[in-house]
Order: structure tokens, then C-alpha cells, then sequence
């Protein structure tokens, strides 16, 4: 995903990654989650939009939320298919050029799926990384492909065979079996095979590189191949628009399988962030909440209310709030 540019002072919007998990570990949680602010404010917001999806979209529900508040849509103003927004050329100084996020990962093969970690999850650093990067950088270059070292864990890809490509968000992969994300591109079948071309010329670049066999000395996981998302271009720069605060702490502790830390995550997020957001909606300011799951999101805001609106909402107040967990299993 990518950064908005610098934009006026916004008002506040919370949009929240991994809100929920689609795992029976999580769902057996949402029960038992300390959320009361949570809680409160909800009682507070009246739902305003719905994204309804399910598990096996490309692109996650808080990186389409996230798209719709940074006005990152198509010509004519229509959001992007699925796994087609650009978030790679949205962050550049030149959107119309097609270009896309390479990430180096390990692809752990088990006995009938291949799943991939992340180098964000993996420990790996410059010293491990620049030297896979030069080596795959030539190949790329041949192919129109010029490749740019962003940071260890995310290289930056430009060149036309980008274009129009549908690609798996790295989220959505993360601890998965990659072949239900491996999909075609029928706006760019040839770029798409190309792509593909690559990340088997990567796999046997990176199997045999010095670098993988210091990291199995180690003790780490070898750098066995690319990941390719964010793709495409944007036909128009972006109007500077405010970004959404988005806590990495769910999403963090989601993308790791770890339910307790989750658990622990969504205890804090509402004791140090919620809670100020549900006293500026007592107090009558403009307030938006995104809640995001794997599957749907909410956006919630609250509205102005008409005289009877606001006696029902005091008598509704006067009960306890609902649960919020009421909301979250839904996403």
C-alpha cells in the first residue's frame, strides 16, 4: 500500500487492518476481547457504508478502504477491479508509468502446498538482500524491467510489461498456500507470463546464491523467490487527500498467527486510540471509523441526527452498549 500525498489537515479516520481474521483461532476470541470504548463509540456512529466481499479476493478489505479515502480509482471514478490497484506507481512521482512492488520472500514447501513468508517476517536485512537484488536486477533490465532498491524487504519495479496486471496483495498471501493467488491477467497475458518467467528466473538466481548459504549457517530461512504486487499505473496524479490513521498492530500479530498478541493488540488500540475518538463524538465532531476484516468492511461515521433521532438515541444509550464483537464477526 502506499502513502497519500501531503494533504490538508484531516479529520479523524480510523481505518483498522485485521479488525478480525477469517481463523477459528480469532472467531473463538472476538467473544472474550476487552473493547469497551470500542463498544461505546459504535453506539455512537451510524453505519454508513458496506464493502462486502469474501476470503479469496485478491486485494484485502482495508486496502480497498484505503483506496476510496486516498481517491485512488480509475478514469471516470470507478473503483479498480480486484487486485488491480496500482499501489506502486500511486506512491511514485510518476503514476502513469506502470510499475509494481517486488518483494524477495521464502516460499516453504510442505508435502502438498507451497506457502510464503515474507523477508519483513524473515529478519532480512541490506547486507542479505543487496546482493539477490543485483543479481536478479539484469534479468528484469532485459526484459524492460528496470528495478530499483526501495528498501530490504520491498524492491521497486517500472516498465510496461506492469501494466493491467491482477496481482495477489501481499497480505492476502502471507502463511497461505500461494497457488490459489497465482492467477492470469487477461488485459496483459503477456506481461503476466513474463512475470512469471521471472520469479522462476529468481528462484534459481536466489537457490544457489552465497548469500542463501550463509543464511542456512545461520540458522534462517533461505531467500528463495519473489513475490510481485501493487501493479499497474494511474492515469491521473493524485489529489493530495488525507490518510486514514491505520494501527499496524492487528495486522502485525494477524499476518503472524499470533491470537494472544491480537487479542492483547485490540485491548490497547481501544484504551489508547478509540477512546479519544469516542470523546470527540460525544462531543459532536466529525469522526469516521473503518473496520476491516479478510473478507468485508464497515465505515461508520457520525451523522447529524434529527430531533427524534437523537431522543431514541439517548433512551438506546440508556442499556449497555453491544458487544463490538457483534460487528467484527461479520467483517
Amino acid at each position: 500500500m502506499s502513502a497519500s500525498p501531503t494533504a490538508p489537515e484531516a479529520l479523524p479516520h480510523l481505518l483498522v487492518p485485521f479488525a478480525s481474521a477469517s481463523a477459528p483461532e480469532c472467531r473463538a476470541l472476538g467473544p472474550q476481547l476487552a473493547t469497551p470504548h470500542l463498544n461505546a463509540l459504535l453506539a455512537e456512529l451510524t453505519r454508513q457504508h458496506t464493502d462486502t466481499g469474501d476470503d479469496h479476493s485478491l486485494s484485502l478489505p482495508h486496502e480497498r478502504a484505503l483506496a476510496h479515502a486516498l481517491g485512488l480509482m480509475q478514469s471516470a471514478g470507478t473503483p479498480y477491479g480486484d487486485g488491480l490497484i496500482p499501489w506502486a506507481a500511486a506512491q511514485s512521482n510518476s503514476p502513469a508509468t506502470p510499475q509494481a512492488w517486488f518483494t524477495p520472500c521464502h516460499f516453504q514447501v510442505g508435502m502438498e502446498q507451497v506457502t510464503l513468508l515474507p523477508g519483513e517476517q524473515l529478519g532480512l536485512d541490506d547486507a542479505h538482500a543487496r546482493p539477490l537484488f543485483d543479481a536478479l536486477a539484469p534479468f528484469c533490465a532485459e526484459d524492460g524491467i528496470t528495478l530499483h532498491f526501495e528498501s530490504a524487504t520491498r524492491w521497486h519495479a517500472s516498465g510496461e510489461a506492469l501494466r493491467g496486471i491482477a496481482c495477489a496483495s501481499l497480505d492476502r498471501v502471507i502463511g497461505r498456500p500461494v497457488d490459489a493467488w497465482l492467477v492470469e491477467s487477461p488485459a496483459n497475458p503477456a506481461g503476466a507470463q513474463l512475470l512469471k518467467r521471472l520469479q522462476s528466473e529468481a528462484q534459481m538466481l536466489f537457490y544457489t546464491h552465497a548469500v542463501n548459504d550463509a543464511r542456512e549457517a545461520a540458522g534462517l530461512h533461505i531467500i528463495n523467490g519473489i513475490w510481485i504486487s501493487g501493479a499497474g499505473a494511474q492515469a491521473e496524479p493524485l489529489a493530495p487527500k488525507p490518510m486514514p490513521d491505520m494501527p499496524e498492530t492487528l495486522r502485525q500479530a494477524a499476518l503472524r498467527a499470533d491470537w494472544a498478541a491480537w487479542q492483547a493488540a485490540w485491548a490497547a488500540l481501544d484504551a489508547t486510540t478509540i477512546r479519544p475518538l469516542l470523546d470527540a463524538a460525544r462531543r459532536g465532531e466529525p469522526v469516521t471509523l473503518t473496520l476491516c476484516g479478510e473478507r468485508s468492511a464497515q465505515r461508520w461515521v457520525n451523522a447529524p441526527r434529527s430531533a427524534g433521532a437523537r431522543l431514541g438515541h439517548f433512551f438506546k444509550n440508556l442499556r449497555a452498549p453491544a458487544p463490538a464483537w457483534n460487528v467484527l464477526e461479520a467483517l
